[in-house]
């Protein structure tokens, strides 16, 4: 598990948004609500959730400091 700031991968980034399964999934219209991740796969569900309270984005907080 990750604690701390989460480091940037750019070739993560595009991959995720360029997959063929999430293509397929979006325009199939196969997409759940917002929340309901937990149904679909509990266990990926907590670990994410997690996940995203003990780490942080570093833009985000870049983001904070030159506003």
């Amino acid at each position: 598990m990750k604690f701390g700031f989460r480091k940037p991968s750019l070739k993560r980034r595009i991959s995720a948004r360029t997959s063929i399964k999430r293509q397929l999934v979006h325009r199939a219209g196969i997409k759940m609500p917002r929340g309901y991740g937990f149904l679909r796969n509990p266990k990926k569900a907590v670990y994410n959730k997690v996940y995203n309270r003990t780490s942080f984005d570093i833009f985000k907080v870049l983001k904070r400091l030159f506003k």
